[in-house]
């Protein structure tokens, strides 16, 4: 098993940000291996075994378990019973949807933020330019 992976889980994941409902729990660790690992490594490089992650993360197995689940169910991992499991072909299109989505969701908010707070829609447009255009992003 690749140590450098192991040390990136522990390193990243933190527990509150798993606590909560066991669906809320699966979701926020399919969608930080994904954060993590999927994008960030090639076809065929090993990701941990469930036990070791879930010992590296502090949740059960089983969340871990329905994680890699879903992650299989995407194509976004392989799993062979005996080898483990690894990253398969990124999905490019799948993460840029989803991250699409949650801009789409932020950006809701702003707009019923603005019209509750008589900002018009020129000055908006003008702060999502400046925003979007400055140099440190």
């Amino acid at each position: 098993m690749c140590e450098a992976l192991k040390e990136l889980f522990a390193d990243n994941f933190k527990e509150s940000e798993l606590k909560g409902r066991n669906e809320g729990r699966t979701e926020g660790a399919a969608s930080k291996i994904i954060e993590l690992v999927i994008k960030k490594h090639q076809k065929g490089d090993p990701i941990p075994s469930m036990r070791s992650l879930a010992k590296s993360i502090h949740v059960s197995v089983i969340t871990v378990q329905r994680a890699y689940e879903d992650l299989q169910r995407d194509g976004f991992i392989e799993t062979t019973v005996g080898r483990g499991s690894f990253v398969s072909a990124q999905n490019k299109d799948f993460i840029k949807e989803e991250k699409q989505k949650q801009i789409e969701e932020h950006l809701l908010i702003v707009v019923d933020m603005a019209k509750s707070n008589g900002i018009d829609l020129e000055k908006l447009i003008d702060l999502l330019s400046i925003f979007y255009l400055r140099e440190d992003s």
